[in-house]
């Protein structure tokens, strides 16, 4: 089933799951150009983000200028996805992320990918990772992670929360936090929290196998720049960087940043 998301481009519908927890996820397939080599992009949007905002949009740009693919994709519950939001885990999330980059090896032939992971899409790209390297069908050339956040539901949810949204949690099954994102509430279920614990990647060694850039802003009120220099003692590899941007916020969707994130993806496009 395809569509348009009003910017000229085809939204198509991979089902993932079965019966009751069938859901459609949307994505943007855009194809690389005819004998391009370079690996394909590939985003992997934040929480509650969708594949229309700027940094995806931009990324998407730069693979067409570059002649590579790029695959984009909203989580269930997120975006064009079918799907409650409230239903959602990181391995559920995870498992929708790795269904649409098989079919895109399919559908565009993507055999190399520089995932590009914001924010909890940081998280989900490291566990992709460990999950392609296991499948052997798709390489992971690079990871871009912008703004990461790995294991931000033991990390920097369960030790900040108050009695009430313990109570909350317990009662109701979730608990609701303003967001300056937008006018709902960002909601957290006790299912993601018990989930997170179980794809917790900062316990030992991250084996990636490839390059890794880290961006960071150091003003970002959501994920302490701590957060990833943390997650780069875990990394294992000697190819990686971490580029902090003294005045950046979690979003770093201005164009200075943005800058920096398509030259990274660039690079490891390119195998730079």
């Amino acid at each position: 089933m395809t569509t348009t998301n009003g910017k000229d481009a085809a939204v198509e519908f991979l089902t993932v799951g079965e019966g009751a927890d069938a859901r459609g996820i949307a994505m943007l397939l855009e194809p690389p150009a005819a004998g391009n080599a370079l690996a394909h992009l590939v985003w992997l949007g934040g929480y509650r983000s969708d594949m229309t905002g700027t940094k995806a949009v931009e990324l998407a740009a730069l693979a067409a200028r570059l002649g590579t693919a790029c695959v984009r994709l909203d989580y269930s519950g997120h975006g064009a996805s079918g799907g409650a939001f409230v239903d959602g885990t990181i391995s559920r999330w995870l498992e929708e992320a790795l269904a649409v980059i098989k079919h895109a090896a399919g559908t565009l032939g993507t055999r190399r990918v520089v995932l590009v992971g914001s924010s909890m899409g940081g998280w989900i790209a490291l566990r992709a990772v460990a999950e392609l390297a296991r499948r052997k069908d798709v390489e992971v050339a690079g990871l871009v992670l912008i703004a990461p956040a790995p294991d931000f539901t033991s990390e920097l949810i369960e030790p900040n929360l108050t009695a009430a949204e313990r109570t909350a949690l317990a009662e109701r099954g979730q608990f609701e936090e303003p967001t300056p994102y937008g006018p709902d509430p960002n909601i957290y279920t006790l299912k993601l929290i018990e989930d997170g614990r179980a794809n917790r990647v900062l316990t030992g060694v991250i084996e990636t196998d490839c390059p890794v850039h880290i961006l960071q802003g150091m003003a970002d009120p959501d994920v302490p720049y701590a957060h990833a220099v943390r997650l780069m003692e875990h990394l294992s590899g000697d190819d990686v960087v971490l580029t902090m941007i003294r005045d950046g916020d979690h979003r770093l969707s201005r164009p200075q940043d943005i800058a920096k994130i398509l030259e990274a993806a660039e690079a490891l496009a390119r195998g730079n």
